[in-house]
């Protein structure tokens, strides 16, 4: 009798999950992985292409997939094997393969920034390891077939005997462009190039802390969340934030311009709005004098001053990375 009354525990509470999965003509990101036939990591991949379409909760929590863009992607041709093809990726290694070259050459390809990637993982030994989509690593063998063999461009050896590494400022900006062409609200586009400015040079851009506090709070992030392990996640900020000067110029501009569009649409959320819930951030250690207005563009962007502590990285990644 105990054993029949636990399986039909177990029933129920499945049924249960099932129907709390798809409520409203929409299913979690785990339900919809699922139906679709992708791992997890795919999944992301997917939503993150544009590949899978999301829609946005109401309440604020994460995005889920409304039940016609599953049954559209069901009713594809080559389904399930043709969207896996789109989302499928590639190290270092298995790259070279594909073009017929090898992993040093390959390595040399993306740190020139010539192969941008689309994701990363850290291994055991906290190192990251890019990955690259395979259809895009053909892409660009058909349309650079002459960095493939033979000696390397001035221009690329320039950038290589520098000890310059595109990798992550490639990775970034691609990131933060399907980001952006994600959502035409100016206060998101601003909380998408705000996540790539460290928090002295957020407060030198974004002077009022109720703006930063609701940027930081609609700012985007995984369909899953952020990734569970405090190395991952401190791998992901230490990634996506920038650290080149000219491409640290480039976002503060970006982010000054996107703002000023965002104030004029609507005013952030303050104490006493209605649906309020964004806390006071504390002000970094040594930022208070930042936290005044400053007039005109060069002040905004912090020229007529200079920031003391910024990391001096190459790529802005605290562990190293595999080549």
């Amino acid at each position: 009798m105990a054993v029949t009354e636990a399986a039909r525990t177990e029933v129920v509470c499945a049924e249960a999950a099932a129907a709390a999965d798809t409520t409203g003509g929409t299913a979690a990101a785990g339900r919809a992985a699922q139906e679709l036939g992708l791992k997890r990591g795919e999944f992301e991949l997917a939503v993150h292409l544009g590949i899978v379409r999301t829609a946005a909760e109401q309440s604020g929590g994460r995005p889920r997939v409304r039940r016609e863009e599953i049954d559209r992607l069901r009713s594809e041709s080559g389904f399930p094997d043709a969207v896996r093809e789109r989302v499928r990726t590639v190290g270092t290694a298995e790259g070279a393969r594909l073009l017929g070259i090898s992993p040093v050459r390959f390595t040399r390809l993306a740190r020139a920034g010539c192969i941008t990637p689309v994701t990363f993982y850290l291994n055991r030994y906290r190192a990251v390891v890019w990955l690259y989509l395979a259809q895009e690593v053909l892409d660009f063998a058909a349309r650079a077939p002459q960095l493939l063999a033979g000696n390397s461009p001035v221009w690329m050896r320039a950038r290589l005997d520098a000890g310059t590494d595109w990798r992550a400022r490639n990775w970034r900006a691609q990131r933060i462009e399907r980001l952006l062409s994600r959502t035409e609200d100016p206060w998101r586009r601003a909380a998408v190039l705000a996540g790539v400015l460290d928090p002295v040079q957020l407060a030198e851009v974004v002077d009022d802390p109720y703006e930063r506090a609701y940027l930081a709070r609609i700012r985007p992030e995984p369909v899953f969340g952020l990734p569970g392990s405090v190395a991952a996640r401190e791998a992901m900020t230490q990634l996506m934030q920038a650290d080149d000067p000219d491409e640290i110029l480039w976002r503060r501009i970006n982010l000054i311009m996107e703002l000023d569009g965002a104030r004029a649409s609507r005013q952030a959320p303050r104490p006493g709005d209605d649906h309020w819930s964004v806390p006071l951030p504390f002000a970094d250690p040594g930022t208070e004098s930042l936290l005044d207005p400053a007039p005109g563009l060069l002040a905004r962007l912090g020229l007529r001053r200079r920031v003391t502590g910024r990391r001096a990285t190459g790529n802005g990644v605290p562990t190293k990375t595999v080549e």
